[in-house]
């Protein structure tokens, strides 16, 4: 039987973080935590703060660094706690992780899913498409904003993605799998909408 997965939410003390942080905080993690680098079914949350220009997001009180892992490689990660990483020369703090359970909604969201043939967007959405039908997904996907972010020096194209009309099983199955690549760098991750 598959284990349970779940988001675990470390509070995020800093000022501010580079909107494109996927890899940088991908690394920064790593060298704390080997697990993560070397783990197939962990994830990364992209951390939200508000936009203050010169490509940076001001963090505040309710900014936390979210991983999605299975439930029992919980104690791996718990390491991270109290730790202090460099994401690209802006120093963050994490706290004491809270443990949360994945809900099922109708509809569920990735701010940046990356695939194979990603500059072009119908591509793109019949290689999303193939990939919900593996995961025996079904639901209607919309595509949103075309969205880059780098990797060492190339730009990686992705779009934000939409799925809806799920039910509770299709929409737990693709937030534990996510679609897509690069989900330790805050790509494919999905999270359910209202």
């Amino acid at each position: 039987m598959d284990t349970q997965v779940i988001d675990l939410a470390f509070p995020v003390q800093g000022k501010t973080v580079p909107v494109d942080h996927g890899y940088a905080l991908y690394g920064a993690l790593s060298r704390i935590c080997p697990h993560l680098h070397q783990s197939e079914d962990a994830a990364v949350h992209f951390i939200r703060g508000k936009y203050c220009g010169g490509g940076l997001l001001a963090l505040s009180s309710i900014s936390r660094l979210k991983l999605r892992i299975p439930a029992n490689k919980l104690p791996l990660y718990l390491t991270l706690a109290g730790k202090s990483v460099d994401v690209d020369g802006h120093a963050l703090r994490l706290g004491v992780p809270n443990p949360y359970l994945l809900l099922p909604k109708t509809a569920v969201y990735s701010h940046m899913v990356t695939t194979k043939n990603g500059n072009d967007e119908e591509r793109f959405k019949a290689e999303v498409q193939k990939q919900l039908e593996v995961l025996c997904v079904q639901g209607k996907i919309i595509i949103g904003k075309r969205r880059t972010f780098k990797v060492h020096d190339k730009q990686i194209v992705g779009y934000s993605v939409l799925v809806s009309e799920l039910t509770a099983e299709e929409s737990l199955t693709l937030q534990e799998k996510g679609v897509g690549g690069r989900r330790k760098m805050g790509c494919g991750v999905f999270v359910g909408i209202k």
